[in-house]
């Protein structure tokens, strides 16, 4: 049995109270009441959600020969979901309380009213979770058009399109990041679970014997990428799927779960599909999905490996996991310990002073390190209280510039973990920088 990670009490109040009072995420359109489960990324979020997409591609397409990325369309035509099976089963079991009337999924209430602690309801029904709309000025059956709820099917209907113009052979990949939408009736946790969501997903495939070997392999590569980005190996686990619990066209899915304020839940799925996407858009649509083996003079529908995250979920569990509470000489400090690689801001350039001096050399060294680093610069209140909030958005380093700075030419680097000072010539500071975050230049 897994041990419960230590956490801090309250934590995810004080993550999202983080959130909203320095610009992470805001719920939308909050000055006319909010829209239930939606949100909006402010300046520290955009930034972080850029960071955690580009770590993702990174590692599944730069850093890969046998991954290449797609960005497929959101609207998509009923037949494609007709042979995907969302349009037939796609949904969660709706049931309305009796009492206080509001709506649950009958799978995560437990029989009892999450509002009013009622245990009388309506019998269940199923409820499609995909957005329905129209494409085109002239509404009727014909015009009608789904908002995706997942990326997996474009680069499943791209299939042959990919094999054709990369020339690339199982085992190989599609990765893609887009937008994705589900109309969740039970919304919930924040950012955790909401109804407009971007993915990140990869389809990778394989020749059918090898499928369990990469099953695996994918499973093990995926948890690494969360503890190479600095989530502690407590905070995750490995859930495998009882047989009975796997979606329609799955062989075998593994979850990676992240402990949550609320406990273990989903951070990312692996599955693997099998041939079931492939053969049945081959069956709805009359074309072969298939690839031709010239060495074994042999034609197979590949199986499909598929890893799936949902990008806002990462940015959470990030948040999360880093967020830490400490004593800096006698005070509480909140701070949180992102890796360099995902934090909304690497430097923070500041000037002791506002004086005109000083401004215009720190404008200088702003300059010089915006090529390469995402910069904050802030001359507001004491230095102390900028550390503290630099702290808090999770900001590595900070630059501060003095008076000192207009004579010898250096400026004091601090490390936001150790709280460490150094002083560092000016002429030499992106490269201290490049060589403290092995950024490459």
């Amino acid at each position: 049995m897994d041990s419960t990670p230590d956490v801090l009490p309250d934590l995810l109040e004080k993550v999202t109270n983080l959130a909203k009072r320095r610009g992470f995420f805001f719920q939308t359109a909050e000055i006319y009441g909010g829209f239930r489960s939606t949100y909006d990324y402010g300046p520290l979020g955009a930034n972080m959600l850029r960071n955690v997409r580009t770590a993702w591609w990174k590692s599944m397409v730069q850093g890969r020969s046998d991954v290449v990325g797609i960005d497929a369309a959101i609207l998509g035509p009923p037949a494609v979901w007709a042979a995907s099976g969302h349009l037939e089963t796609f949904t969660d079991p709706l049931v309305d309380c009796l009492t206080c009337k509001e709506r649950w999924r009958e799978d995560k209430i437990g029989g009892v009213c999450p509002n009013c602690g009622s245990t009388q309801f309506t019998e269940p029904r199923a409820f499609n979770l995909m957005f329905k709309t129209q494409a085109g000025p002239v509404e009727g059956e014909g015009a009608v058009a789904y908002l995706r709820p997942e990326t997996a099917q474009g680069m499943f209907t791209n299939f042959n399109n990919v094999l054709a113009t990369t020339r690339k052979k199982p085992p190989f990949g599609i990765a893609q990041i887009g937008k994705s939408f589900r109309n969740e009736i039970t919304p919930q946790n924040s950012i955790f679970r909401t109804r407009e969501f971007e993915q990140m997903e990869m389809e990778y495939f394989v020749p059918p014997a090898e499928a369990d070997e990469w099953y695996r392999y994918w499973i093990d590569a995926r948890l690494k990428w969360y503890h190479d980005l600095g989530v502690a190996p407590s905070l995750l686990r490995l859930h495998e799927h009882a047989k009975e619990d796997l979606s329609h066209y799955s062989k075998g899915t593994t979850d990676v779960e992240f402990y949550f304020p609320w406990g273990w839940d989903e951070l990312e799925g692996i599955a693997n599909r099998g041939d079931y996407d492939l053969t049945q858009h081959s069956t709805h649509s009359g074309t072969r999905l298939e690839y031709f083996d010239q060495t074994a003079n042999e034609r197979y529908t590949p199986w499909v490996i598929e890893p799936a995250v949902g990008v806002t979920r990462a940015l959470m569990a990030f948040l999360l996991a880093a967020y830490h509470e400490d004593e800096v000489e006698g005070e509480t400090r909140t701070v949180l310990r992102l890796d360099w690689r995902l934090a909304p801001y690497q430097v923070a350039v500041l000037p002791l002073s506002k004086k005109p001096e000083l401004e215009g050399l720190s404008k200088e060294v702003l300059a010089t390190l915006q090529r390469d680093f995402m910069c904050d610069y802030d001359v507001t209140q004491s230095i102390g209280r900028r550390y503290r909030r630099q702290d808090e958005i999770g900001t590595p380093y900070c630059v501060t510039v003095d008076f000192d700075s207009l004579n010898d030419q250096c400026v004091t680097v601090r490390d936001r973990d150790t709280t460490h000072q150094s002083r560092v010539p000016v002429k030499e500071l992106a490269r201290h920088l490049h060589e403290r975050t092995t950024l490459a230049v």
